[in-house]
């Protein structure tokens, strides 16, 4: 499976950003292999607006299961969930732990987005 997840940094061990759609970055990884990416989000870290529905259709695009980060707005949220993606918000730790924990079953999928837009 491929997953996102919004990180401080560019690899698996950076800690995980608590935005979405401001993160600046997604590591991108696929669990079967072991292989990760790191995806710059620079555009929307300094986006004026709609940081969180540009991200959302950029990662899903990118062919993404699940979505891991600390906190998701309700555009970015909607987005995400029409394209198929499961949301997992309050997720902490390095994007190794992130992807551990999803893959041991102690994280589930948000049912609606946990914050409002325009949060930072």
């Amino acid at each position: 499976m491929r997953i996102a997840v919004t990180s401080l940094g560019p690899d698996m061990t950076s800690d995980v950003d608590p935005r979405f759609g401001r993160a600046r970055w997604f590591v991108i990884v696929d669990t079967e292999t072991g292989e990760s990416e790191a995806i710059d989000n620079q555009s929307g870290v300094g986006a004026s607006s709609g940081a969180g529905v540009q991200a959302a259709a950029r990662v899903a695009g990118l062919g993404v299961e699940y979505v891991l980060t600390g906190h998701c707005g309700p555009n970015a949220f909607r987005t995400l969930t029409e394209a198929g993606v499961e949301v997992i918000t309050s997720v902490k730790g390095t994007v190794k732990d992130a992807v551990g924990k999803l893959k041991s079953g102690e994280l589930s999928p948000a049912d609606a987005a946990d914050v409002n837009g325009h949060w930072s």
